[in-house]
């Protein structure tokens, strides 16, 4: 029996860890030489990724590998780290009904030039690897990458995107362009999302807000990440994760996009959820206050929590006790995650969220593993089951 026990379980985040050249292959001729590469800040991983390739070829470390891969290696040792066969024998073994699918290092080359240009053909490099990625299984839901800072640029990286494939368009955090989302001009944007039933996702990683660089100065060495390395996220960021989501939601609202677009929906993964139940009554209570002298609120047809249940979902961390999120901020809003292969989803992130659950009914329950995502994900996700 797979790992989900005949329970139907979509999982709403995974990642791909990709390899060295991963992007080269998909790179427009005129960018090849202008795009930088993986390898210029991964290097490190050569010997992981190349033991990872050789293992394929000796049967007993590749049944090995793929006998619990939920509870075994992770990171780029992972099986079906960045192997397409490979994934489909962890997805036949886990029987996640389907998977969105992220990137992990994949976005670094966008990050590596401030040129717009080289950047964006990045992004469209990315999301043709991918979609490739995802292809060769219908379970795999491939997630774009799309920098929103030039709507044109933008519009064609996301038609082109979802074209190939792609079952969903996700960007920063922050404020595209240095402005708002809710922006006219990106209208056209949540439109194309509208028309083509893709949602936007939000994730971790870009735009994410963390402790300011001022408060490292303690006095104090630094201490190490959750993976005793020095690149990842600290105690001190933790409680950051939400900010940016709390920001850029608000701005959805108060801007009036999910009024002028009701079919649009999105997710926010892998940014905790306990703060997601007080962020609802937040935004009714500064809508009540505050809506006798602004005339933006005032236009609004819904409270503002209306529109979130409405259009967003929400990931929680397996560690958070989801039960209590569910009981107040109800059933509707939250949604199973493995984050495989990264370490974060831990080795049974199953039974942890399973354990926190009791005493839900079923209805809840298959909520949280199924019908959520599926509203969500929308076609793409009944395509898979």
């Amino acid at each position: 029996m797979s790992y989900t026990r005949g329970r139907i379980v979509h999982d709403a985040d995974s990642h791909v860890m990709e390899t060295l050249d991963w992007i080269a292959p998909f790179t427009e001729p005129e960018f090849k030489s202008k795009i930088p590469s993986l390898g210029e800040g991964f290097g490190r991983l050569e010997s992981i990724i190349e033991a990872a390739k050789q293992r394929k070829s000796d049967p007993v470390a590749d049944a090995k590998a793929a006998e619990n891969p939920i509870a075994g290696v992770k990171g780029w040792g992972a099986y079906g780290a960045f192997d397409p066969d490979e994934r489909k024998k962890v997805l036949d073994k886990l029987g996640f009904v389907s998977q969105l699918v992220f990137p992990t290092a994949g976005l670094l080359p966008m990050r590596l030039t401030s040129d717009e240009e080289i950047r964006y053909a990045a992004s469209r490099a990315y999301n043709r690897s991918i979609a490739a990625f995802c292809e060769t299984d219908p379970r795999l839901v491939a997630v774009a990458y799309v920098p929103l800072d030039n709507v044109e640029l933008a519009l064609r990286g996301a038609r082109e995107a979802l074209d190939q494939g792609c079952g969903a368009v996700m960007f920063s955090n922050g404020a595209p362009g240095g402005r708002s989302p809710g922006h006219p001009d990106l209208d056209p944007f949540w439109q194309l999302l509208c028309e083509r039933d893709v949602p936007f996702l939000l994730h971790i990683g870009q735009g994410t807000m963390i402790q300011p660089p001022e408060f490292h100065n303690n006095g104090r060495p630094r201490a190490p990440d959750l993976h005793g390395g020095g690149e990842n996220l600290r105690f001190c960021d933790y409680p950051m994760l939400w900010f940016a989501p709390q920001i850029f939601l608000t701005a959805m609202v108060y801007d009036g996009v999910f009024m002028r677009f009701p079919k649009l929906r999105g997710g926010v993964i892998e940014s905790a959820a306990g703060w997601v139940p007080e962020f609802l009554r937040a935004l009714d209570i500064g809508f009540r206050s505050f809506s006798r002298t602004d005339p933006y609120l005032q236009s609004l047809d819904m409270l503002p929590s209306e529109y979130i249940r409405r259009a967003v979902k929400f990931t929680p961390f397996p560690n958070e006790d989801v039960g209590r999120i569910i009981r107040d901020g109800g059933a509707d809003l939250f949604m199973f995650s493995s984050d495989y292969p990264h370490p974060e989803g831990t080795t049974d992130p199953l039974g942890r969220f399973e354990r926190s659950l009791d005493g839900l009914d079923e209805d809840a329950l298959d909520k949280f593993f199924r019908r959520n995502y599926e509203a969500m994900v929308g076609a793409s996700a009944l395509r898979a089951s």
